[in-house]
């Protein structure tokens, strides 16, 4: 019989769960994938093999809109594409991305600011290839119409601007899977439409789960692919299976228990002797609080990591130590490298990772996209 991990009280005897252990739950948004894939007519949508990967025929160049810390820029750049141009409002989340992408151009500021044309001049104009980015996009009507005076209606109408006036090869665009049914789907129907009325007309749409490509987190994205000479939009194929899902030791069980590292964010929010009582109580998927069951929860051993998020402070309680996870295992939970160093208090930097896009599967998306990018590049480079 296999035996359960342990709880550990501060003074390092096995401690008992006051309350009964939950079951992990794996695949939260496999109905909606479901009902997208069931009712998919989207001809220019395909699912592509990248192992192994295909070499890119040419330096691909993007631009990373809402850029944050750099996680999709990260894996990217892992792909084999170059970064010319990024844009951020938070300077916090920019001074990380300008700090590890020193090759890339930086706009820091409200993306209504951002002239692109302009900007790319400074720059030597290159041919960009590809616009990626994550615009906030629930700000809709139920009729789908914006609302002009909801500010997430203004950012993602300049996110569309400035893919109309860059013209890339293709465009990636990523949110929270709940944005397909959001409005009775309106608000789905209004991104396809913005994006057709600038001449990308064939949007695709597909929920990529992060674990599927080796992330040891549940993470389920909602990923948007265009491209505007009538090409298919391709994603990987699943890598793994959800009994390969890796699990969370896998990333974090080498870092220090108790010994923070700052030189690379392994640092995490000291308790009081009492909270340690208090979370040492607490089972894995079971939270330190009733009303606020998001924060201070405790992840599961043996399984993936849950989605990693900053929460003001609450972040997860680790699976077997008395403790919040660090910054640093965080990141590790979404695939940043540890050479990845993030700027900024360590609120800040959990902050920052928590709102990343996995680099791993921003990598696979890249692999998928390059034999397409290679097969557009000879009639135009």
């Amino acid at each position: 019989m296999e035996s359960k991990p342990p709880y550990f009280s501060p003074s390092g005897g096995e401690q008992k769960p006051a309350l009964n252990q939950k079951k992990a739950k794996l695949g939260r948004y496999e109905r909606i994938q479901r009902e997208l894939e069931i009712n998919n007519s989207d001809r220019y949508k395909i699912f592509i093999d990248i192992e192994p990967p295909t070499p890119p025929a040419s330096s691909y160049n993007f631009v990373d809109l809402f850029c944050g810390a750099g996680g999709i820029t990260q894996g990217l750049v892992q792909a084999g594409f170059r970064p010319i141009a990024s844009v951020e409002i938070n300077a916090i989340a920019l001074a990380t991305h300008t700090q590890n992408f020193p090759q890339c151009h930086h706009f820091c500021g409200d993306i209504e600011n951002f002239n692109s044309q302009k900007f790319l001049e400074k720059i030597a104009s290159p041919e960009v290839h590809l616009v990626v980015g994550g615009p906030p996009c629930q700000g809709f009507s139920v009729a789908g119409k914006r609302d002009p005076n909801d500010p997430r209606n203004r950012l993602f109408r300049e996110f569309v601007r400035v893919v109309s006036e860059i013209r890339p090869w293709y465009v990636v665009m990523e949110n929270v899977p709940g944005i397909l049914t959001m409005q009775q789907g309106a608000v789905y129907r209004a991104i396809c439409e913005e994006f057709e009325s600038i001449g990308y007309p064939h949007i695709s749409v597909a929920i990529l789960e992060s674990a599927a490509y080796g992330v040891p987190q549940i993470r389920p994205r909602a990923i948007f692919i265009a491209n505007r000479f009538g090409m298919p939009n391709p994603y990987p194929k699943a890598q793994l299976f959800p009994h390969q899902y890796k699990p969370i030791e896998l990333a974090i069980s080498d870092l220090p228990p108790y010994t923070s590292i700052p030189e690379i964010n392994h640092e995490w929010t000291k308790h009081s002797p009492e909270f340690i009582e208090r979370i040492a109580k607490v089972p894995p998927g079971g939270s330190l609080y009733e009303s606020y069951v998001d924060a201070f929860k405790r992840q599961y051993p043996g399984k993936p990591s849950m989605t990693v998020k900053e929460n003001h402070g609450g972040t997860h309680i680790h699976p077997y130590l008395n403790r919040v996870i660090s910054a640093r295992e965080m990141a590790r939970l979404q695939t940043f490298p540890d050479t990845f160093i993030f700027a900024g208090s360590m609120k800040k930097a959990m902050w920052q990772i928590g709102n990343a896009v996995p680099p791993r599967l921003a990598e696979c998306i890249g692999y998928a996209l390059i034999p397409y990018l290679n097969a557009i590049a000879p009639a135009l480079l």
